[in-house]
């Protein structure tokens, strides 16, 4: 799903890091090594069309390596524009 992140993240916490990442092999086969966590937070996002609402998004981010797969988890509330 697309969305663009217009906020700053909040309540961001680590779920997951190194071997218990289930994914851990992939990302550094994509992205590169380094050390890897797997992150939750919320955040304001903004749909194709305009339409905004607060969100549980959890990504993969690793030190000089950034935030990398944004995924949309669940919908907290919609914001009307």
């Amino acid at each position: 799903m697309d969305f663009k992140i217009v906020s700053e993240f909040d309540h961001v916490e680590t779920i997951a890091k190194g071997k218990s990442i289930r994914e851990i092999e992939r990302l550094k086969k994509c992205y590169g090594k380094g050390r890897w966590l797997k992150r939750k937070g919320t955040a304001l996002i903004e749909l194709p069309g305009q339409a905004r609402f607060l969100a549980e998004i959890h990504w993969y981010e690793a030190p000089g390596l950034g935030k990398k797969e944004h995924k949309i988890k669940r919908f907290l509330e919609g914001v009307k524009p």
